[in-house]
């Protein structure tokens, strides 16, 4: 990224230290997300202090890895009661996102139950996981300003969330399904916007200014 674009994506006015946290509960890459954010002018707090969190302007709920796990690390830590209650724009990536929703098929995970739908795997009709690029289309909110239609995203992922009324982005991997969702104050995307070049640093920078 040349000089000329890191100066287009920077957030202005710039968050204040304190004002972002990322969620850290050992299940995300959050160092490739922190210093995504970082480019962009703003530090982030690695936490998962309850008081820390609740403060905090935004958060982003990051995740990689298998849901049952996951979730069994948010439940020692008590974030599983925290996280649903939050008021502030909350960003769920990857399997954070997953984890909003109301259950995955992948190790019969009960999950947080925000979004009312089910992760399911995708077929053996294609390649599992997807890994790579692929495009999203259909969006519908605020948290893609500037972002054009069929723009490409990296992901990798097994599972994915069907189309449902808080789908505010769709790809197509076999059949279409929800690279993003909304609800409230809590958003999801399944691609990874800290991996994604200057459309995900893009991304960022509008969840950072909602």
């Amino acid at each position: 990224m040349n000089a000329e674009t890191n100066k287009k994506l920077k957030v202005s006015p710039p968050l204040g230290a304190g004002s972002l946290v990322i969620i850290n509960y050992g299940a995300g890459n959050i160092q490739s997300i922190k210093f995504a954010l970082k480019r962009l002018g703003v530090e982030a707090i690695l936490s998962n202090d309850e008081a820390e969190i609740r403060q905090a302007d935004k958060v982003i709920f990051p995740g990689v890895g298998e849901a049952s796990s996951a979730m069994q690390k948010l439940k020692t830590s008590g974030l599983d009661q925290v996280i649903p209650t939050l008021k502030q724009p909350v960003l769920g990536i990857c399997l954070g996102m997953q984890l909003l929703c109301n259950s995955s098929e992948e190790g019969n995970t009960k999950s947080l139950g925000i979004f009312d739908v089910e992760v399911k795997r995708f077929s053996n009709e294609v390649k599992v996981p997807q890994i790579g690029w692929n495009q999203i289309s259909n969006l519908k909110s605020g948290l893609f300003e500037g972002i054009s239609e069929n723009q490409f995203m990296y992901l990798v992922h097994s599972y994915y969330a069907p189309l449902c009324k808080e789908t505010i982005a769709t790809s197509e991997y076999g059949i279409q399904y929800s690279s993003a969702i909304q609800k409230d104050n809590f958003y999801g995307v399944q691609f990874h916007p800290e991996k994604s070049s200057t459309a995900g640093a893009q991304i960022l920078k509008n969840f950072l200014n909602l």
